[in-house]
């Protein structure tokens, strides 16, 4: 494949139960990077982690422990992504936010009807 060029990954990682206005965060992350026109927001789910509290979230059957992991993952030019930064300031109270530069081989949109 050919490198199409390069760009910017945001991802934000984030509890499934963080809440925003009575929704879930990932949701309106999604959204307002909808609305402010970005490439593509991906949420992922995750089977098992832990972050800052040391507290390992997991979805194993005897668990007691609710709040997977989430990551929403947006990826689109350094400046769009920059720009949109602002906003996971007032959505993201706890979690963590990186930015990696990545080169994209592959993008395939396909046509909505």
């Amino acid at each position: 494949m050919r490198p199409l060029g390069h760009g910017t990954r945001l991802s934000i990682f984030i509890g499934e139960d963080d809440m925003w206005h009575h929704k879930p965060l990932y949701h309106e992350i999604v959204s307002r990077a909808h609305a402010a026109g970005l490439a593509g927001a991906t949420v992922l789910r995750g089977a098992e982690g832990f972050g800052a509290t040391q507290l390992v979230h997991t979805d194993r059957l005897l668990s007691m422990t609710e709040d997977l992991p989430a990551v929403v993952v947006i990826v689109d030019a350094d400046d769009r992504i920059r720009g949109f930064l602002p906003q996971l300031d007032e959505l993201v109270e706890e979690g963590m936010v990186v930015l990696d530069e990545v080169e994209i081989v592959r993008l395939d949109g396909k046509a909505q009807t």
